[in-house]
């Protein structure tokens, strides 16, 4: 059985009579990225910094890689790489200077300090701004420099709080395939507000509202929590068929709202909505088959991760 990297056991903090997060479980593997959704409020950026070891739980037990982070806090410490919302650097330092003052406070031995200072440079692609001061950077090359110092130390947990925020288009994509190529053999906390970064990014999705756990799990495990059925779309060919098509599927078990369009190309398109424990792909191929009728694809229309997410709120 592989050790998680990450284990939050339980974790509850509280400001006064504020209660900012309750009774907190999570656990991330290696090789793992999940994402930490909340309306602002919610609790993420106080869990995040729990998990940093900036200030202690009220409650509770974390652990990275088996280490208790109260107990052994520097060791534990040693092995989180922490990316802030608001990334402070040293504008007047540049980048190769600032990511070796970054090494050496983070206790990387000086014989292999510069090889690894040059290794997180390539890795994220710094190459070319390497001596230019970092106060002169674009965002998105500033974003890349928070993300090459806390890769410095080599830590098995990335957390990585809004990483993309601020950025124009090509810039999301470049920090979002940066992050996925980060991943191996380690674990990464990823926050966002930018909710089709985190289908297209996350292999799981925890949803935080006033400090307590909403919901966790994948995007379809959590569209399927949420509703009895699903929207199902039929392609057919043959605009004749229609009439034929629309009768056979009313006569299928469990399938109800069916509607069609006439679509290009002599093809038509019929929607219809299905339980969620309705194995209805070789059901409707084979009843329209049988009749002679050409489908061309079937396919499920998935809740997108926003309507999920407001749907849990209510």
């Amino acid at each position: 059985m592989v050790m998680p990297i990450l284990q939050v056991d339980q974790v509850s903090k509280k400001f006064d009579s504020l209660r900012a997060v309750t009774d907190l479980t999570l656990t991330l593997s290696p090789g793992e990225i999940v994402g930490f959704l909340g309306p602002n409020g919610a609790g993420k950026t106080t869990a995040m910094r729990m998990i940093c070891g900036y200030f202690p739980p009220s409650s509770g037990r974390i652990t990275i890689d088996g280490v208790d982070m109260r107990r052994e806090p520097k060791i534990a410490k040693k092995m989180i790489g922490y990316l802030p919302e608001t990334v402070n650097l040293y504008g007047d330092m540049r980048v190769i200077e600032y990511l070796n003052f970054v090494a050496a406070v983070k206790g990387v031995g000086f014989l292999s300090r510069g090889k690894m200072v040059n290794e997180k440079i390539e890795q994220c692609g710094l190459g070319d701004v390497k001596k230019r001061l970092v106060g002169r950077l674009s965002k998105g090359f500033k974003q890349r420099v928070g993300l090459a110092q806390a890769l410095l130390g080599e830590p098995k947990l990335l957390i990585l709080d809004e990483p993309t925020s601020g950025l124009d288009p090509k810039q999301i994509s470049d920090i979002r395939n940066l992050i996925q190529s980060l991943r191996s053999g380690r674990a990464i906390l990823f926050s966002t507000h930018i909710l089709p970064e985190v289908t297209l990014l996350c292999d799981r999705v925890v949803m935080l509202n006033k400090g307590r756990v909403l919901a966790s799990g994948t995007v379809e495990e959590l569209e399927a929590h949420l509703s009895e059925d699903f929207q199902i779309q039929v392609t057919i060919l043959g605009r004749g068929k229609t009439a034929e098509a629309v009768s056979v599927l009313e006569e299928i078990e469990g399938l109800k709202d069916i509607n069609f369009i006439v679509a290009m190309n002599d093809q038509v398109v019929m929607t219809c909505r299905a339980p969620t424990h309705l194995e209805f792909r070789n059901v409707i191929t084979e009843r329209l088959s049988k009749r002679g009728i050409s489908v061309i694809e079937i396919k499920r229309e998935m809740l997108t991760l926003e309507e999920i997410f407001l749907r849990l709120l209510k």
